[in-house]
This record gives structure tokens, sequence and C-alpha cells, in this order.
């Protein structure tokens, strides 16, 4: 039988630990289960936290963008009283954004669409989200297991209302219910990050176009 001193072990865990760093990261072992997000907007600032634990490919995609500064100046481009805010999409001169690849819908993840949740936008297609999201403004049950949650403000709530009782209009059939007052998304931030960045029609369709 070969004996191996508690020498012999740490000297192979010291030339192990790099391997076990790489191993750990690609895994997400290590990300934080709640990061929390600063968005701040010409109307106020919103902290969202994330739940990175029942929402992992959402979060990961928002954070994506968010910390390549795609949010900076983009706009609320859908407010409908009573429902939700939507943004992340267009810049304030309405120029749709190139987007990454879509991703999977997780909004069979167990997470409603609450009052003050953010969930993501999509199109008809089931697996279609990419850049959009949108925050409810009320309990919107009906879109629970349809739209993805995949976090909730924790701050700023009274900033999400306000943009939510702005006067709206439509420019044409593909920009309805725009703010007539434009909702600028000044930048998005993850807290405590080094890296920073400076929907339905008007009768409460299920459908969160993008």
């Amino acid at each position: 039988m070969i004996h191996f001193t508690n020498t012999f072990f740490i000297k192979r865990l010291k030339q192990l630990a790099p391997f076990i760093v790489l191993i750990a990261l690609s895994l997400n072992i290590w990300a934080e289960p709640q990061p929390k997000i600063l968005i701040q907007t010409n109307k106020g600032d919103i902290i969202l936290e994330l739940d990175a634990e029942k929402a992992p490919l959402s979060v990961k995609n928002f954070i994506t963008y968010t910390e390549s500064g795609f949010y900076t100046d983009t706009i609320f481009h859908r407010i409908i009283k009573n429902f939700m805010i939507q943004g992340g999409g267009f810049t304030k001169s309405f120029d749709r954004k190139k987007v990454n690849s879509p991703i999977k819908n997780e909004a069979k993840n167990g997470l409603k669409n609450k009052k003050g949740t953010i969930s993501m936008a999509r199109t008809n297609v089931w697996d279609s989200a990419t850049s959009q999201f949108f925050i409810n403004l009320v309990d919107n049950g009906f879109l629970d297991n349809q739209y993805a949650v995949f976090g909730k403000v924790i701050t700023g709530i009274e900033v999400v209302d306000k943009i939510g009782n702005l006067k709206t209009q439509a420019l044409n059939s593909s920009f309805q219910n725009i703010p007539y007052e434009p909702v600028v998304i000044k930048s998005v931030t993850v807290l405590g990050n080094k890296k920073t960045n400076n929907a339905p029609s008007s009768n409460k369709s299920t459908e969160i176009r993008k």
C-alpha cells in the first residue's frame, strides 16, 4: 500500500487549483444567485434583484446585454397603463438595435408575473426572447407560464408607476402605446460589478411582442 503525506496532497492541490477555478467558473458555481441591477432613466432610478437560480438563462442573457452597454440610450417604447412597461430594443430615434441569438423560454420556472416583476418580452414564437423586457405594473397572472419572469423591482417601484401613468400615442401601425414624453434608459449597471455601462396591444393581448 502506498502512503501519501499531507505535503503531497497540498502540493497536488496547488497544482490543480487553477483548473478547479476554471471548472467552477464554467459551471457558474460562484455566480451571484441574486445579482442587483441599476436602471437609470430620465424619470428616476430603478433597482432590480434578479433570480439566477430559477431563471439562469434569462439572467445571464440580461447581464450579457447590460455589460456590453447595449441598453444605454434605449427607451421604454411601449407603455400600457395598469398592465406593463416595455423596453430594451429601440433607440431614441426608434431604430431597432441588433441583438444576440434568442434564448430558451423559462416561463415555467415557477415565478409569477406579479406587480414589480421583470419578464422577457418575445414574439409569438416560444423561444424568441432577445434583449427586450417588460416590468409588470399590476399582477398579470394570465401571463404566467407564458412569459419568463427573471427578477423583481426592489427599489424605485414609484418610478415604474410614474412611467406607467404617462400618456401615450400611436405613431403608426408598428408603434402603439408610445409615451408622449420619451422615457430614456440612460444606463444599466450590474451593482458591485466593475463592468459598468455609461407585448400586448392596448386591449391587453397576451403577446408581449418585440
